[in-house]
């Protein structure tokens, strides 16, 4: 399918895969900015932000905003994450420019201290209901022990703390040095003319400004290898997650990366599936490669009956240690591998997984891929890329957190925090 590029005067980047059997476009404005971008004093600022562009403009109220979506029938929505906010819809092909208007006009928000006030509020509850999900919550603390004082450590939602603390002058500045032109692609996939969605991009946004934002602490990091046990006593499983080096976005390597976590926890069909799950040792157990500028990290998580919980541990140590020192089998491989190729396949027939996957790739890579070019990669990917992969990250270096009843895991060394 042709891909084109262009960047406009200001440095906003438009990039576009253009399908004219598609029966709809996507298209999404990805800020290059999130939870690692934010100092102590302002935690949590990004994804607050994130609820504040929904909240009128100069031309809309929040009422006109989602009206205006639903009158084009818009799928339509945002997120937050350590390195991205990105603000997305999914229309028929001839709503294409009244999509892009609305896009365009959130991102520059009023930003009214009434909305701010009521909207802290929201994000205020949203902390608190998070602190009572601990599936979600022990993900923010495993990231915290692992990363330390990495970037990639700081909570996307933030505290109540410092979002209670954060004033509407604070984030003014933040976005002000964020949301800035050189710091946006516009990507879009479906059925759509590149030519014109670059004039409608140009006519929405072809007098913003601003100097390039930079990112700090862009490095590699193979974590604190540090184990904590946080102690819930109202919560009735225990959660546990382990957290490994992995390779970073940009690396070759990645590919290896993501198939090695399935092989070892897909939802069916893995190890941890095999060991845990099957034989009803533990409520869920899964695997997860996730990738980052600079770094990346291995996520391998269950959860379980908390007298279960050493034992599982033990299993789930060993078993780690088994694929640092052998690897995994043809089998194995050749099944991950199958896996992979058909949800590449299938994210990619909709506009909205293209969407997404371009406008990542090139928000990372600053280069485009197709389909054939990733399934080829994954293809690629041979047990001695595997072995080469675990020689340089190896699975067996370990940030562990737990999070539930129990007061205390071995090794001894660990920290209980109430």
């Amino acid at each position: 399918m042709p891909f084109e590029s262009q960047m406009l005067d200001n440095g906003l980047q438009v990039i576009g895969e253009t399908n004219p059997a598609a029966r709809s476009v996507a298209i999404g404005f990805f800020v290059r900015t999130g939870a690692r971008d934010e100092t102590a004093e302002v935690s949590g600022v990004s994804h607050f932000l994130e609820h504040m562009l929904f909240k009128g403009t100069p031309r809309r109220t929040a009422l006109d905003v989602n009206r205006d979506f639903d009158l084009i029938g818009a799928n339509y929505n945002a997120f937050t994450s350590e390195e991205n906010t990105v603000y997305y819809c999914a229309v028929l092909p001839e709503y294409l420019p009244q999509a892009a208007d609305i896009l365009a006009d959130i991102l520059r928000p009023s930003l009214r201290n009434e909305d701010f006030d009521m909207e802290k509020n929201v994000i205020l509850e949203e902390i608190g209901m998070y602190e009572d999900q601990p599936a979600s919550l022990i993900y923010d603390h495993a990231k915290r022990v692992h990363f330390a004082e990495h970037p990639l450590g700081n909570s996307i939602l933030g505290t109540t703390q410092s979002v209670g603390a954060l004033n509407r002058d604070q984030m003014q500045r933040y976005f002000d040095s964020r949301y800035v032109a050189p710091n946006i692609t516009v990507a879009a996939a479906g059925n759509f003319d590149f030519e014109k969605l670059v004039d409608l991009i140009e006519d929405n946004c072809g007098d913003w400004n601003g100097p390039p934002a930079r990112r700090q602490g862009i490095r590699q990091t193979n974590g604190s290898g540090a184990t904590e046990v946080l102690i819930k006593d109202k919560v009735t499983q225990e959660h546990v997650v382990i957290v490994s080096p992995g390779p970073p976005a940009a690396s070759p390597l990645r590919y290896a990366a993501s198939t090695l976590a399935l092989a070892v926890g897909d939802g069916s069909g893995s190890r941890l599936y095999w060991s845990l799950v099957d034989p009803g040792l533990a409520d869920s157990a899964d695997c997860s490669f996730h990738e980052y500028d600079g770094t990346g990290s291995f996520y391998t998580a269950f959860s379980c009956e908390p007298k279960r919980t050493q034992k599982n541990l033990t299993i789930v140590q060993r078993l780690l240690q088994a694929v640092q020192q052998k690897g995994i089998t043809e089998a194995e491989l050749t099944q991950a591998k199958n896996k992979i190729a058909a949800r590449v396949v299938r994210a990619g027939e909709r506009s909205m997984g293209r969407m997404h996957d371009i406008g990542m790739t090139w928000t990372y890579l600053h280069k485009y891929r197709t389909i054939d070019d990733d399934l080829k990669a994954f293809e690629k990917v041979t047990l001695k890329t595997i072995r080469q992969l675990l020689d340089r990250f190896p699975l067996d270096h370990q940030s562990t957190v737990a999070l539930g009843p129990l007061a205390k895991l071995k090794p001894p060394t660990a920290k209980a925090k109430k």
